[in-house]
């Protein structure tokens, strides 16, 4: 796709494309990061649509993203599951990286939960804890780069939509009473978005740490902005996989492969959350 708008023609034919691979209606989206695509080996009664089949959907080349749609029944709710996303440091906009989001907005998804893979910023953290996001920086965004740029369709959401209220109270309540009756440790913090690839130097963590951010990542942040603007109930998830040191050790040194094993690491944990709360959801 060249052209970094995403229009409602392309919009409307990934959506054709869907429905045509499938005959189940999807009310609730998980969206699954880096190393946690195994969360989707519990749906049963599944379709499985890669995305390749997907017209102008964006491919997924990061490891630990299959690159796939998972769509039956997990703890008796039909849902949709996205396994790998695309990124912006793959080449694509952010409009083009949203697609995925507005897709399941014209499918009839009302609840749209996001995980993903992310560096702790606050000291307190550990790498394998969750972390529930309740806030966000979006530091491309705030220099003009955000998914909502652009044509705006005033029939899905307004002009100026207010992100206030962008991570669902209910939601957010609702996974710590389940991570408290599971006697899983979760914390509540601000997600700050980066553009990647590359991780992030000593200085901008400081950045970030005097901002107010707890984690960092580089996902997440536009599919939660359209999602919002779409009238869906949102909800976001990091799993910490490393401490992102504002003040490393000499000869420190952060690989991707080590982020993929604490992702994995940490996956029954977080199963047990999201299943525990869509047993739970209306």
């Amino acid at each position: 796709m060249n052209n970094q708008f995403v229009t409602k023609e392309q919009i409307l034919a990934a959506e054709t494309a869907v429905r045509q691979q499938t005959s189940q209606r999807p009310t609730i989206a998980l969206v699954l990061g880096s190393g946690l695509s195994g969360l989707a080996d519990a749906v049963t009664d599944a379709d499985i649509i890669p995305h390749n089949s997907i017209p102008h959907w964006p491919a997924s080349t990061a490891p630990g993203h299959k690159g796939r749609l998972v769509i039956g029944q997990l703890q008796g709710k039909t849902v949709l599951v996205l396994q790998g996303r695309g990124h912006s440091y793959e080449g694509y906009s952010l409009q083009h990286i949203t697609l995925p989001v507005r897709v399941m907005h014209r499918l009839g998804i009302k609840t749209l939960i996001l995980t993903n893979a992310a560096g702790a910023i606050t000291a307190s953290f550990t790498p394998g804890d969750l972390m529930l996001i309740k806030d966000h920086i979006n530091l491309p965004g705030l220099a003009g780069n955000n998914p909502l740029r652009g044509p705006n369709d005033d029939s899905v959401g307004p002009r100026f939509p207010d992100m206030i209220s962008a991570y669902s109270t209910d939601l957010r309540q609702l996974a710590k009473q389940v991570a408290n009756e599971q006697n899983i440790q979760l914390h509540e913090g601000t997600y700050a978005f980066v553009g990647g690839p590359t991780y992030e130097t000593p200085a901008e963590l400081r950045l970030l740490g005097n901002a107010g951010a707890d984690a960092v990542g580089m996902s997440t942040v536009p599919s939660v902005i359209v999602g919002h603007h779409a009238g869906l109930r949102v909800m976001g998830i990091s799993t910490l996989t490393n401490m992102a040191v504002p003040d490393p050790k000499p000869g420190t040194v952060l690989t991707h492969e080590e982020v993929l094993e604490v992702g994995r690491e940490v996956v029954p944990k977080l199963t047990n959350l999201l299943h525990g709360l869509l047993a739970q959801l209306d």
